[in-house]
């Protein structure tokens, strides 16, 4: 009988701290990194502080290689979106999780403020046409020397950081959470989800593409954290 009752014990937690990587439709390969803190207000609802910083790109980036280089640009782009979102919210469970099986499945809401660091994109272009001399320089589509055959890669990685600019807005977030791990103390499983990112101003991400100011998206997040 304690067997049996040591076996079948509750899945309780108060709180729990998640880290995640982040694949969304406005980002890259790897949209970027995500935080949450969570504390449990009763047996179903969580409260919850959350931070995400991720990469926004224009869906009209296309990477190319230069012909003389082999070094990867995307031509047409001016500035890279560096966005922190921190978020305020809740998490409903919808079904617990039974001791070392099942899945715990939450619905997720978490709004709050959006801060854009608008950094410029940097190319690295030839000199007189000259492949042995070059400069980097931000790519602007009205100057000359920017013309596709005259770039040979990106710039240097984080060059011009310190020209950046600030874009304040806000964001919006409505998602289902899955947790699959098996051990009380940890954390592990996958979010899915759509946000919404809003700025006051539109983004100048790539000068002769339509850019916009709200940037909606549909994200995966694979977590991992624990909880006590």
């Amino acid at each position: 009988m304690p067997l049996f009752a040591q076996t079948q014990d509750t899945y309780e937690y108060n709180s729990e701290f998640t880290w995640g990587i982040n694949k969304n439709s406005a980002g890259g390969l790897i949209g970027g990194f995500t935080f949450k803190k969570a504390r449990k207000l009763n047996d179903n609802v969580l409260e919850t502080f959350g931070l995400e910083i991720m990469n926004v790109k224009n869906p009209q980036e296309v990477r190319h290689s230069s012909g003389y280089t082999g070094n990867y640009f995307i031509f047409g782009k001016s500035n890279y979106l560096y966005t922190f979102r921190f978020q305020y919210g809740r998490d409903l469970i919808l079904f617990t999780k039974a001791p070392q099986q099942g899945v715990e499945i939450k619905a997720v809401f978490a709004a709050g403020p959006s801060l854009g660091i608008v950094a410029p994109y940097y190319i690295e272009r030839t000199v007189d046409n000259s492949f042995f001399t070059s400069v980097h320089e931000q790519y602007d589509p009205n100057n000359p020397n920017h013309s596709y055959n005259n770039i040979l890669g990106t710039g240097n990685l984080f060059e011009g950081i310190g020209e950046s600019s600030v874009q304040i807005g806000g964001n919006l977030k409505a998602a289902l959470n899955f947790e699959l791990g098996y051990l009380k103390s940890q954390v592990t499983g996958f979010e899915v989800g759509f946000l919404v990112d809003a700025y006051f101003n539109k983004i100048n991400l790539m000068p002769t593409a339509e850019n916009k100011s709200v940037f909606p998206t549909v994200f995966f997040t694979l977590f991992y954290g624990s909880r006590k």
